[in-house]
């Protein structure tokens, strides 16, 4: 149909996840630890591809595996992780930083930064609300994407409060997670964004940083409406080699997997966990490896 009936999908969808997260304590309860713990194992190793397909330099790139892209994945991961043994105390949190800064100094050495994008960026975006068309097939859709987020959302709320702190997960804490995922979106829609959802990517590197804070995130916020309203911002952002983000991220997406992992551990290993949790995953990762398989749908 469009860009537009997209975006009208997007906003009833969003909609209806934020609801359900505004009443998530009614429901909740059919969402239990070992459901939430299979999702983050799940999510990290299906990660895993993405964080190897940038160490490469993205598969859609000419140049994918190169020489030059396994040099600057190499002393990127080699950069993290050499700080975070060496650095103490709050400075083993700028690991992933001092990560990226090293990464993409080498790139610029190498001559392998593209600043073409530059020079056809403007200086300023004009932010309109977008035009909306309303599909029903379209609409159930992408209500049914955005249950499969939730899910997402779910579990990536319970992994980040495992990982970052230390505790079981709130259900204000999950109910505030799933509203924000779906009213935000529905949001992002009015100006022609695509869904909003939680990152998993984050949960990696709450894991390693360590850093819970949501002037932190706020921070990043704001950053990343600049970047908006000032393309030439996101423009610059955008430079950084593929390389030396996957340099960082294929730490980080193993960091998921491990935290899955553990919240498998303290639901135990009964019977009923180890039925759930393997015919999860064996569905989950095995069926999505061969896309073929979904044909006749």
């Amino acid at each position: 149909y469009g860009y537009g009936a997209i975006m009208g999908a997007v906003l009833v969808g969003g909609i209806v996840e934020g609801i359900l997260g505004l009443l998530s304590k009614y429901w909740m309860k059919l969402v239990t630890p070992i459901v939430a713990a299979t999702v983050v194992t799940a999510i990290g190793f299906s990660l895993l591809e993405v964080g190897a397909d940038s160490f490469g330099g993205g598969s859609s790139s000419a140049d994918f595996g190169s020489a030059t892209n396994w040099i600057l994945g190499t002393v990127t991961l080699v950069c993290c992780i050499v700080f975070n043994i060496v650095a103490k105390s709050y400075f083993k949190q700028l690991s992933v930083l001092f990560g990226l800064i090293v990464g993409y100094i080498v790139a610029l050495c190498m001559g392998v930064v593209d600043f073409s994008a530059l020079s056809d960026t403007s200086l300023l975006a004009h932010l309109m609300p977008f035009k909306m068309e309303f599909h029903a097939d379209a609409i159930i859709a992408f209500v049914l994407i955005f249950l499969v987020s939730a899910t997402e959302t779910i579990g990536d709320t319970s992994a980040l409060a495992s990982s970052g702190l230390n505790r079981d997960v709130t259900q204000k804490e999950t109910a505030g997670s799933l509203a924000c995922d779906g009213f935000v979106s529905a949001l992002s829609s009015v100006f022609g964004c695509m869904p909003i959802t939680s990152f998993s990517q984050n949960v990696g590197l709450v894991a390693m940083t360590k850093v819970v804070n949501r002037f932190v995130i706020a921070t990043g916020a704001i950053i990343m409406i600049l970047a908006g309203i000032f393309p030439v911002i996101g423009a610059v952002l955008a430079t950084l080699p593929s390389a030396v983000l996957g340099g960082c991220t294929i730490m980080m997406f193993g960091t998921i997997v491990i935290s899955g992992l553990q919240m498998i551990g303290k639901c135990g290993f009964s019977q009923r966990n180890i039925t759930i949790s393997a015919l999860s995953l064996s569905i989950g990762l095995g069926f999505t490896q061969l896309p073929d398989l979904f044909a006749i749908f």
